[in-house]
């Protein structure tokens, strides 16, 4: 479609307008990691690097770090497993309860999450007797890290035929087999990208880990925390550049993947006389 010279720089005008909305706070705070002063004014009167390395020489924040790696890690492995399972069952099956049991799986993600954070420090701590760590920290991000899993990868199967899988097993090729060779090349790319959202959501969660941390802190958790102490302040802002840079990567590499339509259309195609063999 043609578009006439004043809708074009209407349209460009209002694209520049929505970046700038949405990432101007952004390179503020970019800007001020680099402010060479402790107390924050704007403009910037000078700029310096020195915060950088307060910030890697910091214990607190290299303990939070390694526990949102930690936390991320383990939430996305049990992403991975039962967002999987989930989705296969309802792409692959038609059983009874089947869409009740999709708004189940994908509800905890709509949920407010100081209610998910009391049910779960109250099922940690009351009922099933268990001290808040890194491990309920894991399990608490894994609730709403399995709706991300399950939307890429249910998503991928729908569009993907099934016809591909019976035939290798016609050929003889088992349930397992027939999964290695043929549904999984199907959704690798979205089961990638899912696990690669799945971790930056869990990265940068806040109230969820209020409430199952304990007395264990998260990056995000260590910034929140410190954003008040005014001696720490530009330590944060170097902080929150590094949190804004290891979400990034993750949301980026998610996008890719997920860019092209095509890119597991084919691959089960290639293999079905394999799976037999």
């Amino acid at each position: 479609m043609r578009l006439s010279r004043p809708t074009r720089w209407i349209l460009r005008a209002a694209t520049a307008l929505t970046l700038a909305f949405l990432y101007l706070p952004l390179l503020v705070i970019a800007l001020y990691a680099f402010n060479g002063q402790r107390v924050q004014r704007w403009p910037i009167e000078e700029l310096s690097l020195r915060w950088f390395s307060r910030a890697l020489d910091n214990a607190g924040v290299r303990d939070a770090l390694l526990t949102s790696l930690q936390a991320g890690l383990g939430a996305t492995a049990i992403a991975l497993l039962l967002g999987t399972l989930a989705s296969y069952a309802v792409a692959r099956y038609r059983f009874f309860g089947r869409d009740a049991i999709t708004l189940l799986v994908v509800l905890p993600i709509a949920l407010p999450g100081i209610v998910t954070g009391m049910a779960l420090n109250t099922t940690f701590t009351q009922v099933l007797g268990v001290d808040l760590g890194l491990f309920t920290v894991i399990v608490g991000h894994a609730t709403f890290c399995v709706v991300v899993v399950f939307n890429n990868v249910v998503a991928r199967l729908r569009r993907t035929s099934a016809s591909y899988r019976e035939a290798s097993e016609d050929l003889g090729a088992h349930t397992f087999q027939a999964f290695a060779t043929i549904t999984f090349p199907q959704v690798r790319s979205a089961l990638v990208a899912g696990a690669l959202l799945a971790f930056a959501l869990s990265f940068d969660e806040v109230i969820v880990t209020t409430f199952t941390a304990g007395d264990r802190q998260t990056l995000p958790i260590w910034i929140l925390t410190n954003l008040s102490r005014p001696n720490q302040l530009p330590i944060v802002n170097v902080v929150a550049v590094l949190a804004i840079v290891l979400s990034l990567v993750p949301v980026y590499l998610a996008q890719r993947l997920t860019a092209d339509p095509l890119a597991a259309a084919t691959p089960g195609a290639d293999v079905a006389a394999e799976s037999a063999r």
